[in-house]
Parts: C-alpha cells; structure tokens; sequence
C-alpha cells in the first residue's frame, strides 16, 4: 500500500475519454464519485445510489440528471456546459468516472466507491457490449476530437478480442485493456490506497449473491440511514432484472444507449451472470490471463478480483 496520497500523473484521452474535463469539476463534501473500469457493475451501483439518495423525493429526478459522466468526451455535454451542469445537480452528487486513479483528481472530502468484477466475466460483458454498437455509435467514438486512433470495429470471433484485450495497452503505459484501456490496472490502482478511509470497494459477486447486504454496506459507508422500508425499496428496485427493465424504460425517454448499442438495453445490459467464460476461453486463452494477472495485479487484488468479499 502506498503512503502517499494520489495524485494525477497521466492524462487519458482517446475514443472514448478525456480525462481532462474533470478540471470542470468543484468537488463538494457531499461528493461520491463511483469509479470502475467498465462492464463491472457501474450502473448498477449507480442505480443503487439514485434509489438510496432521491428514491423518497417526489417527484424523483432521473438517473441522467444527477450521475453525470465528465471524463466521457463523446457525450453531448460541451466542456462548456459540464461545469454549470455538474453545479446544479441536485442533492447529493453522485457522478461516474471510468478512469484509474492515476487519471483522476482524488480529495479528501469526496466518497470513493470502487467496483470490481472477475476479469473473465468483464471480458464477457465487454464483448458483448463492444459487439453492439451501432454505426452511429462508431462515428460518435470516431469523431474528429478524439485523440489518436480510431477505435476499430469489433471481432467476429471473442476469442480474437480476447487475445487483444488481456495483452495489449491503448495507452503506452499500459499491457491490457485494448482497444479501451486497463481492466485489472484500474482495479489495481485504487487497490493500493484501499487504506483511505474515503474509499470503498463493492464486488459483483456480493452484489448477486447478497444485493441487501451490498446496499446495507455502501449506505453505512455513505453515511445514509435508510428506513427498513426504503431499505428494502432499495433492494427491490435495483435487482439485476428490474434495473435492466428500468434501463429499458429510459430507452424510450431518450437514453443515449437507444443510439449507441443494437436492442438499446438490451444490447448494454446482457445476462448479468457470472462463469459465461468457461464456455469461450481456451486452456491457451486462461495462462495469458494468469500472465496479466502477474504482470498487473498484487496477489491480494488479483484474489478480491476472483472471489469478492471485505476488503480490508
């Protein structure tokens, strides 16, 4: 574990992000940023977050208006416009970020929830979702802002992308992740400083096996103190199957995901489950992870990463 606290050293920017726009960002006290690689449960969390902070406001304001995406550059929010709109977001703040720590602005006062997920199971999400996007969404990603190269169209074959993905950086300091950007590297990252007392660490696996007590954990962490029965409104409004209905729904009020992914949830939220990988990866394919897993990750985080549980 480091001693130091974080600071930004790179700066990511490609199809997909700039990490750059979070110099738009004026953190608040009562700040939570939910920070994961990709396909590990991010929305999830978030739809967890927009029960347990607005779920008792009536009217409850939608899930686009309070969790922004500042280090997206392909969204339609300006730079110039991501500073009023991350400032009148009301109540408590609750805004995603893709990148490692090494990327993203860390404050003291701000809450950190870090999502992980088994490396094989992302891949499988990944697939599925990078499989998905539509034309227009390649042109979005492709646009002539974006840093460097085009992202390239998808393989036909996983195992062609997966062969890519756990041995290959975008970024030159990185030796997985391609064509995004590290998986395990930005679980490890966090990893390193999971002794701040501002940073919290869920698993999917937890989130399956035991979404109340997933709930239970994160709100003690936040500070919020939930009745019994918004507790358990929570719980029933943010299982695996209701969160990808409601993702439906917000399909039809205008959701970028009806644009960018074929079936629109459907496309971006798949089967939710775990162990798919075993019916794909290869004996070959499994002793490149292992490699990935030495090269990138400390022992304990390459088993949290497998197994879930506390992290202490």
């Amino acid at each position: 574990m480091s001693d130091s606290l974080p600071e930004v050293t790179r700066v990511y920017q490609n199809h997909h992000l700039d990490s750059t726009r979070w110099d738009e960002y004026i953190p608040r006290p009562s700040d939570i940023i939910v920070t994961t690689s990709y396909k590990a449960g991010t929305t999830w969390a978030q739809q967890i977050l927009h029960e347990l902070l607005h779920g008792t406001s009536d009217p409850m304001p939608g899930f686009q208006e309070v969790t922004p995406w500042p280090d997206a550059r392909f969204l339609p929010i300006s730079r110039e416009e991501l500073k009023p709109f991350l400032e009148n977001i009301p109540g408590r703040r609750f805004i995603k970020s893709h990148l490692p720590l090494d990327g993203l602005p860390y404050y003291p006062e701000v809450k950190y929830v870090i999502v992980g997920r088994d490396c094989r199971d992302v891949f499988m999400s990944f697939y599925n979702h990078y499989s998905n996007y539509t034309d227009m969404a390649m042109e979005m990603f492709n646009a002539p802002d974006a840093v460097g190269d085009d992202l390239p169209r998808c393989p036909e074959d996983p195992r062609e992308l997966w062969q890519n993905w756990i041995t290959r950086g975008w970024f030159d300091w990185e030796t997985e992740g391609y064509p995004f950007w590290a998986n395990l590297g930005h679980t490890q990252s966090y990893w390193e400083y999971r002794h701040l007392p501002n940073f919290y660490f869920m698993h999917y696996n937890d989130m399956l096996s035991d979404l109340e007590g997933s709930v239970k954990g994160l709100a003690a962490f936040l500070g919020e103190t939930p009745t019994a029965e918004h507790l358990a409104q929570v719980v029933e409004n943010t299982t695996f199957k209701n969160v990808k209905a409601n993702a439906a729904k917000l399909d039809k009020e205008g959701d970028p995901r009806g644009v960018v992914f074929k079936g629109g949830a459907e496309g971006f939220f798949f089967k939710g489950t775990n162990g798919r990988w075993r019916d794909v990866l290869t004996d070959e394919d499994l002793v490149l992870y292992e490699q990935a897993k030495q090269r990138v990750l400390s022992p304990d985080c390459a088993q949290w990463l497998e197994d879930g549980g506390p992290v202490t």
